[in-house]
């Protein structure tokens, strides 16, 4: 009963349909919207924008022209661009993604906590939701990322993968912390 989202080498409108038509209830895309921006609002167009998810991979960097801060990064966080993450979040709001997937590469794998700060900027400017990835390793983070960070969902892997938090347990702390939360 949750939304199954499908994302990776997604840059067309028939690749989209071919997702839709599989089973797949939302898409996410990230290369090919920092390529083709313009991509973001044919899809939303065609499909609607609850669907379209656009991922945002983050680093801190200091950019031979942009100076020091958030960038928006492609290949899974490994190509730098020239976009800054808040203006990219505030774009592809504007073209039409239903949601953003913002992963700090910074935080990501480090299970030191989500990047609560630049989360919160983005969450005070976007009027769609933000669902934060890259850093989760403890039930505290993700109370930290719901409050300081005003994220409307978090995201983990490895820590569930491996069993280090059990997603009921989880589930439970954070309804007992006032975080709404469907058991």
């Amino acid at each position: 009963n949750i939304p199954f989202t499908v994302g990776g080498g997604i840059s067309s409108i028939q690749d989209v349909s071919a997702l839709l038509n599989a089973g797949a209830d939302k898409v996410s895309i990230n290369s090919s919207a920092v390529r083709r921006p313009e991509l973001i609002d044919e899809l939303a167009l065609q499909f609607g924008s609850q669907c379209i998810i656009v991922a945002i991979d983050t680093r801190q960097i200091n950019s031979p022209t942009g100076g020091w801060g958030a960038f928006v990064h492609t290949h899974g966080g490994r190509k730098p661009t020239e976009y800054r993450t808040i203006e990219w979040a505030k774009e592809v709001e504007n073209r039409g993604a239903g949601e953003i997937l913002l992963t700090s590469m910074d935080t990501d794998g480090t299970k030191a906590g989500f990047a609560n700060a630049l989360t919160a900027l983005i969450s005070g400017n976007a009027s769609i939701p933000i669902i934060a990835s890259g850093g989760a390793g403890t039930m505290e983070h993700f109370y930290e990322v719901f409050t300081t960070g005003k994220a409307d969902a978090g995201l983990a892997a490895s820590i569930f993968h491996f069993k280090e938090i059990d997603i009921i347990d989880l589930k439970t702390y954070l309804k007992d912390k006032g975080i709404s939360m469907r058991l």
